[in-house]
């Protein structure tokens, strides 16, 4: 990815995308599903998307985050609310409070140095993993995960093709 505002935007608004997709998809009871006892509920999982968005504050962006300590919500829909008001503020933020220097521009995060256009590819990326557990999770509470870069089994029946085992 080429470090400048605009690539950054670009990518972080497609990737944020498909993540909206998934939030979206989830229902209430839903929130509750966990692949097993000690491990994050899809709720949890959903709402840590949500509040980890706000550590771009770390790299001296200006916006609002989720209040300090605010716990999830059980509602499937006020997260991807939330989610979407926060990707909102976020990138505006880098778009008016940045130059493409910016992004060169190094900070220290749990004892490394990054470079603040690494740290946004970082959280890209972040968001994709955390997609990848939802989306188990999702099928185990019977949700259908929507198609993100490419079809699902389902859509691949749904198109009339041989879905992919």
């Amino acid at each position: 990815m080429d470090m400048t505002i605009e690539a950054i935007v670009k990518e972080w608004e497609k990737e944020a995308a498909l993540t909206s997709r998934v939030l979206q998809a989830l229902t209430d009871d839903s929130l509750l599903q966990r692949i097993i006892d000690d491990r994050r509920t899809l709720g949890e999982l959903a709402w840590h998307l949500v509040t980890s968005v706000q550590y771009m504050r770390a790299l001296g962006l200006d916006f609002k985050g989720v209040d300090e300590g605010a716990d999830g919500t059980d509602s499937a829909y006020e997260i991807a609310l939330e989610y979407q008001r926060i990707n909102k503020a976020m990138l505006q933020a880098v778009q008016t409070q940045w130059t493409d220097s910016h992004l060169h521009e190094k900070q220290v995060i749990a004892g490394e140095e990054w470079r603040n256009g690494e740290s946004i590819q970082y959280s890209i990326l972040h968001q994709a993993h955390h997609r990848g557990q939802m989306t188990v999770l999702m099928r185990q509470a019977g949700l259908v995960p929507p198609e993100l870069y490419g079809p699902t089994y389902e859509t691949w029946a749904d198109k009339g093709m041989k879905p992919l085992k």
